[in-house]
């Protein structure tokens, strides 16, 4: 029992806390430390009975066991607050602003960055309204280029929107 208890311990040190974010990861990592405690059978096995009126101390066990060793209101409590965090993280988009004072290099990637914890979080929205909402957040100072680049005759990619932008960078500094 000991070395159960022992091994049981090294596996949460393992574990990362669930921070509110990439539950589907966290969710992962979870079911394997359950597989290594020997409980993940309560994502598969249907709930015992609980006997009725008249239960057995057997099924009482069970059922006691089982609802212990159950972890679904934890992934439901979760999977909300993983849909908060989807929330949050549309918003961040949306309202970021590119500001003159920092390279837009960098701050294009930071707008990678959050697209793509949108790929993360299953969101999906098409690559042209990406480069679109991109070019719309451009700083002040890149007034022109911003019209240049909504006047384009082709759509841009991600990738081509970034090689855009670097020799733009470039040939300003």
């Amino acid at each position: 029992m000991a070395a159960a208890i022992k091994h049981m311990a090294s596996n949460f040190a393992k574990l990362d806390k669930f921070e509110g974010v990439d539950f589907k990861r966290w969710q992962k990592k979870m079911h394997f430390l359950l597989s290594s405690i020997s409980v993940v059978y309560v994502l598969t096995t249907p709930m015992p009975k609980d006997g009725g009126d008249n239960p057995t101390i057997e099924q009482v066990r069970k059922r006691a066991k089982w609802d212990n060793d159950d972890y679904d209101t934890l992934e439901a409590e979760y999977m909300a607050e993983d849909a908060s965090s989807k929330k949050f993280l549309v918003s961040n988009f949306t309202n970021y602003k590119m500001t003159d004072s920092r390279p837009v290099l960098e701050q294009y990637n930071e707008l990678l960055s959050i697209l793509g914890r949108f790929r993360q979080h299953k969101i999906n929205m098409d690559e042209s309204i990406q480069v679109s909402c991109i070019v719309d957040k451009l700083p002040p100072s890149w007034k022109d280029f911003k019209h240049t680049l909504k006047h384009l005759k082709e759509e841009l990619t991600l990738v081509e929107l970034g090689s855009h932008l670097s020799i733009e960078e470039s040939s300003r500094a």
